[in-house]
């Protein structure tokens, strides 16, 4: 029997059909928490990731563009922020040589290289992210 017969039969009786339960998915927030120049004339790059998404995951890589003042590509990184445990905040640290925190006037997440949740495939990520920056950057996608 097909659902929309099902659905006209509980109609006609008053009850409500059972509807497939679809998982819910929160959102992983990455949010760009503060600068620090390092000795090396580098800066240092503290982010905080809110994994709300209801799965552990045990793959999460970045590709990111740093973009100077003038707005100009100054360089890719890709960063391994693994493993982000569901429901938790994890503080990660990455360095960015040679460019001074005062000199990046934006972030770009341009590339998921991977993000797989525990015992499941990759998935695409995107749709679950927020980007929050607490710095004079911005973090975009």
């Amino acid at each position: 029997m097909s659902f929309r017969a099902m659905a006209v039969i509980a109609a006609v009786l008053g009850i409500a059909p059972a509807i497939p339960a679809q998982a819910e998915t929160g959102q992983l927030r990455i949010e760009l928490n503060k600068f620090e120049e390092t000795e090396d004339s580098g800066c240092r790059a503290f982010f905080l990731f809110r994994n709300e998404t209801g799965l552990t995951l045990t793959g999460f890589e970045m590709s990111l563009a740093i973009l100077d003042r003038d707005g100009v590509i100054d360089r890719l990184l890709t960063i391994d922020a693994a493993p982000l445990p569901t429901a938790r905040t994890t503080l990660k640290l990455f360095e960015i040589p040679e460019i001074r925190c005062s000199a990046i006037s934006e972030i770009l997440l341009h590339d998921l290289p991977s993000c797989q949740p525990q015992n499941a495939p990759e998935m695409d990520c995107f749709p679950l992210l927020e980007l929050v920056s607490r710095t004079d950057a911005a973090i975009v996608n």
